[in-house]
């Protein structure tokens, strides 16, 4: 009697549950704050923000995720700070000038030319004048100078802060110094140590080989 009871409770439940269920509209919610969070509109003014403002400034000192500041002022102090001092914070390799090339032809070969003489196709349609050959004595730009100049722009070239990261910025530092190189008739710089690994990595790669090829 008493299991015949559980059963009949049982199914009473199971109906009330199922007869509750109406697909033409949605059920019911409990504690519905949990399923449907209070939406703000942007730059509206609800109490519970500091200030009685939706739209908040970033906390104070807090900066992107990937980006680091960059902290010579712009100035012509700065600039010959840079020149002076900066130094390229990544390897010298032919990954680097590869990426560095790419990136170049994107935002700089349309002033400074593929070859970095200064005539590229603005200065050829004399959209822009005055744009100097990377191997131009009287600027004798540097590693520094030249992220320095990309950072914050100089005369009529903008800033490429925003449209490109440190790495590559530091990428086209270098392509730009191959460049330069190469119209004053020098070797670009690639780091020895980075080319002597990467030697010795072919080297034991072609001795495994044929290790692998003499135990056949």
């Amino acid at each position: 009697m008493k299991n015949t009871i559980k059963i009949l409770a049982a199914a009473v439940v199971m109906i009330s549950v199922v007869s509750c269920q109406k697909d033409s509209k949605p059920n019911y919610q409990y504690m519905p704050n949990m399923y449907e969070p209070v939406s703000y509109e942007a730059y509206g003014e609800y109490g519970v923000f500091p200030g009685g403002q939706e739209a908040m400034l970033p906390a104070e000192g807090s900066i992107p995720r990937g980006w680091m500041p960059y902290e010579i002022e712009n100035s012509n102090v700065g600039y010959q700070f840079a020149k002076d001092s900066l130094k390229n914070a990544i390897r010298y390799t032919k990954e680097n000038e590869d990426a560095g090339k790419e990136l170049y032809n994107i935002y700089c070969a349309i002033c400074h030319g593929e070859k970095g003489d200064g005539k590229g196709t603005l200065v050829k349609r004399e959209k822009i004048l005055g744009v100097p050959s990377y191997d131009d004595v009287g600027r004798a730009i540097t590693e520094g100078s030249i992220y320095h100049v990309m950072y914050y722009g100089i005369n009529s070239m903008g800033s490429y802060a925003s449209q490109t990261s440190e790495h590559e910025r530091w990428q086209i530092v270098q392509y730009v110094q191959k460049l330069k190189a190469d119209l004053e008739g020098k070797t670009p710089r690639i780091d020895t140590d980075v080319v002597v690994a990467e030697t010795k990595l072919e080297e034991e790669h072609h001795e495994s080989t044929e290790d692998h090829s003499n135990a056949h």
